[in-house]
């Protein structure tokens, strides 16, 4: 009974910023681990950037120093801010993430996406 919700696609230039948000809805006891990832038309899905509960983060080499991941656990929120955006970060981002809900049982949730289109 959890979702998850990606916000804040859209279309931007090149050296453009964006920022992503997750938002988890649901009897949620506790989100542990939260991503982005992203698909290109034709390539598999890939990390981009994850995140704990305590705020550990990670970055895929292409994301790192250009985005940076948070989670705001009062809001049940993530996001992710793109600064320097290029054409190759065109992709559909996805939100990812894992926890407990009804306080005993585990949930992996995926959402819809959300469209970001690096372009002149």
């Amino acid at each position: 009974q959890v979702q998850v919700v990606e916000s804040g696609g859209g279309l931007v230039q090149p050296g453009g910023s964006l920022r992503l948000s997750c938002a988890a809805s649901g009897i949620i006891f506790r989100i542990n681990d939260m991503g982005w990832y992203r698909q290109a038309p034709g390539k598999q899905r890939e990390l981009v950037a994850t995140i704990t509960n305590s705020g550990t983060t990670k970055y895929a080499d292409s994301a790192k120093g250009r985005f940076t991941i948070s989670r705001d656990n009062a809001k049940k929120t993530m996001y992710l801010q793109m600064n320097s955006l290029k054409p190759e970060d065109t992709a559909v981002y996805y939100c990812h993430a894992k926890g407990i809900y009804y306080s005993s049982v585990d949930f992996d949730r995926w959402g819809q996406g959300t469209q970001v289109t690096v372009s002149s």
